[in-house]
């Protein structure tokens, strides 16, 4: 983990908020946006598990509505050496997960219905433990606040743009009005760039940890190809509705993000399995034969992964857990 480079990151971002509040108002501009930036910080540290929980409408579950996949997360957080997280369940048909919360001690684990619907057992267990590490790596809280800035910033140009401030000839930045303006315009771009990099430089290390805390970097590598394919044919509305929580995902739950480039919140995917693929071949582990034609439902046999509902999958002890079991 680059934690020097994380924070450089951030102080980008916080210095680009700074920059435009320097071109909508001054230096006493520049100051009140270095106010808001600190307050929107702070709000983020207290709430922002509660505001992305919210935003994708999930539900928290307790091992009475969804005992096998409440025991999962116990069973793993406990080889992770983390406190219990919250468990939540998101009512959304695309294979995708996240983690959030402030630290170890208030973090939660969210799943989709369409991950325990198209994953297996082990696989889901990959996707958890991915989330785990992010929570052990203390990544939840950075990844949450970018999110905050980045949206921040984009709404101060966006409201530049279209009050006319940008336009003042009279602000005294020296920069003119079309200097003002490139900068209203290319400072979101510029804030959504640090947040991808932010994002990228974490998910190879959550990779790395999840697939140690699971003990089976093959499944978690065959969860990230499936979770690819569909999430690309899939939409997830509520991801959609709020970009700017796109990074939190496992996998890029926003249409048309395949490369890995400075405009994809994370690594090609194709290169995380190919890393989680060295990974397993390090410690002797080689993939496992085909399964036999014919349907393959997840971990809850194709019924109804929702909070409440029956638990149908194999979650029940055994099961391939690798060189690290």
């Amino acid at each position: 983990m680059n934690y020097f480079r994380t924070a450089l990151l951030l102080a980008g971002l916080t210095a680009l908020f700074m920059g435009i509040g320097f071109l909508l108002g001054g230096s006493g501009g520049a100051m009140i946006a270095l106010l808001v930036a600190g307050g929107m910080n702070l709000f983020a540290y207290w709430n922002s598990d509660k505001m992305v929980l919210s935003m994708h409408g999930a539900q928290e579950v307790d091992p009475r509505s969804a005992p096998d996949l409440y025991r999962m997360v116990a069973e793993l957080a406990h080889r992770a050496n983390l406190p219990m997280p919250r468990v939540y369940i998101m009512d959304n048909p695309q294979p995708n997960a996240f983690a959030t919360g402030r630290n170890p001690q208030n973090a939660a684990v969210a799943v989709t219905t369409g991950l325990l619907r198209s994953l297996n057992r082990d696989e889901v267990a990959g996707v958890v433990a991915h989330e785990l590490a992010h929570i052990a790596n203390r990544d939840t809280l950075i990844m949450t606040i970018t999110a905050t800035i980045a949206g921040a910033i984009s709404m101060l140009g966006n409201f530049a743009m279209f009050s006319g401030l940008s336009g003042n000839r009279d602000n005294n930045n020296g920069l003119g009005l079309i200097g003002t303006m490139a900068m209203v315009i290319l400072a979101p771009l510029a804030a959504m760039l640090v947040q991808m990099a932010i994002s990228r430089t974490r998910e190879y290390a959550a990779d790395n940890l999840g697939a140690q805390i699971a003990g089976d970097p093959l499944s978690l590598a065959s969860a990230l190809g499936k979770i690819a394919d569909i999430a690309h044919m899939v939409p997830n509305e509520p991801a959609e509705r709020s970009p700017a929580t796109a990074h939190m995902f496992i996998i890029n739950p926003l249409s048309g993000q395949r490369m890995d480039n400075l405009f994809s919140t994370h690594p090609a995917t194709e290169n995380r399995i190919a890393a989680l693929r060295q990974m397993a071949a390090a410690y002797g582990q080689r993939p496992a034969a085909a399964p036999a034609s014919g349907p393959r439902h997840g971990v809850w046999g194709g019924g109804s992964a929702a909070p409440g509902g029956p638990s149908q999958g194999p979650w029940g002890g055994g099961g391939n857990r690798g060189p690290w079991g």
